[in-house]
């Protein structure tokens, strides 16, 4: 998809969501959008893997997108948490993991407070569900965290570090 292509797609999405930018002015994210071109970079993988990123507001002040595809992106699923866990995984192992490709695209996962606000936007995850950053402490023990929406409610759980479900990815969250 050429840089054009993918500016008329996100515009595209920009403007049928407005909630979810208020503040913000199409030519203003343009601007900064051409000025950075490894973030067009990184939102052409987040549009590839089919996580519709959009402008969203999760803080005052900073401009960041993230996936707004209404399921946890199809292409960026059966992914344990990361790369110690990857190595770790004795059978079955997965064939990459979430903070890996998450580096790769050149983004983050969503924290979990970030989660709670996208899910203030839509409803989603309400199939899937999507490996959030998970703090140091709880990673060292083995855990990471992951969210999703049911009973129309937003819930944050744990796993072992190395599971992985065909119904599990990540959300990738681009702050310029």
């Amino acid at each position: 998809m050429s840089d054009a292509a993918l500016l008329a797609t996100l515009r595209q999405r920009f403007e049928g969501h407005m909630v979810r930018h208020p503040d913000l002015a199409w030519a203003d994210v343009e601007a900064t959008l051409v000025r950075h071109p490894t973030a067009l970079a990184s939102l052409r993988r987040m549009e590839d893997t089919g996580g519709a990123p959009d402008a969203v507001r999760l803080e005052a002040g900073a401009l960041t997108f993230v996936d707004c595809a209404p399921e946890s992106p199809a292409g960026r699923r059966s992914l344990c948490y990361d790369q110690a866990a990857r190595h770790a995984r004795k059978a079955a192992a997965p064939a990459g993991s979430a903070q890996e490709l998450a580096a790769e695209m050149g983004v983050t996962l969503l924290t979990e407070a970030q989660y709670h606000r996208l899910q203030q936007f839509g409803a989603f995850d309400t199939r899937t569900s999507s490996w959030l950053d998970t703090p140091a402490e709880l990673r060292s023990l083995g855990g990471a965290l992951f969210g999703d929406r049911r009973y129309q409610r937003v819930f944050v759980y744990h796993n072992g570090v190395q599971s992985y479900y065909a119904a599990r990815g990540f959300r990738g969250v681009l702050r310029l």
